[in-house]
């Protein structure tokens, strides 16, 4: 039997049980693919928790899904600086400086809600790689949940406070490495980035930032100014949202804080997948 006959029928199968047959052929068949070739230095995760991932995020088409697994591999493989050490150790006083939170509850279609706060991030203290290792720690954490890989991942950035400081660290190769996650490296589906308090000089950073993105990605971008409120909540309720961001929710310092706590308790899975990737 070729692989084309062998290819369990494409089709929205998230909603199905893990133990449903359509999603166990299509499991078996991208680990048999996994197992063909050859994804990089040391040994991949084939376990069907981990293949699911990469299912889901591109509706169980099993090329895009394959594309997607090797892509991962690769680009972990290619950024050691970002991607060998996950431990929270690494981002710990970034967290604690309040830089990044993440919502209680989920937006009216599913998706996990991230906020990143710019005014937060020292950058005399830490680099664009240790703000985007904290991202992919995020995301690495966030993915196992299977609401998340079925709904994907809305980012708030509050850029209040960006500096020329801040653009400095926004290089070419950062801006690339940025857009190959966003696009086409990690098992998340990226539902919308908002930008609010975005000041004029930032507009140079995402000119550099947008050619490397889809046009898919580049159609969920929204920049909302200083007077965000009305139009952010045409996106999130005011139910979910924190109070910081005229929201009815828990502030965001508390967010900060139970993230904090969440990534710390955390530790011995992120070690796990640092030594994964590193070796």
């Amino acid at each position: 039997m070729s692989r084309e006959d062998a290819r369990p029928p494409q089709g929205n199968l998230s909603a199905l049980p893990d133990d449903s047959p359509l999603v166990q052929r299509a499991v078996t068949a991208l680990r048999r693919r996994a197992q063909e070739e050859t994804l990089g230095p040391g040994q991949p995760d084939l376990s069907q928790a981990h293949l699911l991932r990469f299912l889901r995020a591109r509706d169980f088409d099993e090329d895009l899904a394959w594309k997607l697994l090797k892509n991962y591999h690769k680009w972990r493989a290619e950024c050691p600086e970002i991607t060998a050490d996950l431990r929270p150790h690494s981002v710990l006083s970034l967290l604690h400086a309040g830089y990044h939170g993440v919502l209680k509850e989920r937006d009216p279609s599913g998706s996990k809600v991230l906020i990143y706060r710019i005014a937060r991030w020292d950058p005399k203290m830490f680099t664009a790689f240790d703000v985007f290792r904290l991202s992919l720690i995020t995301s690495e954490l966030i993915v196992r949940e299977v609401d998340t890989q079925r709904n994907g991942v809305k980012c708030i950035f509050d850029l209040q406070g960006w500096r020329f400081a801040h653009a400095l660290q926004i290089s070419p190769t950062v801006a690339k490495r940025i857009a190959s996650v966003l696009t086409d490296s990690f098992p998340l589906k990226v539902r919308g980035i908002h930008l609010i308090n975005e000041p004029l000089f930032f507009h140079p950073v995402f000119t550099l930032i947008k050619p490397f993105l889809s046009e898919k990605i580049k159609a969920r971008i929204y920049m909302h100014g200083n007077n965000y409120t009305q139009s952010l909540q045409q996106h999130f309720p005011a139910d979910i949202l924190p109070e910081e961001y005229c929201g009815k929710a828990v502030s965001i310092e508390e967010l900060c804080r139970e993230w904090t706590d969440f990534i710390t308790e955390s530790a011995d899975y992120l070690q796990s997948i640092s030594l994964m990737c590193s070796t």
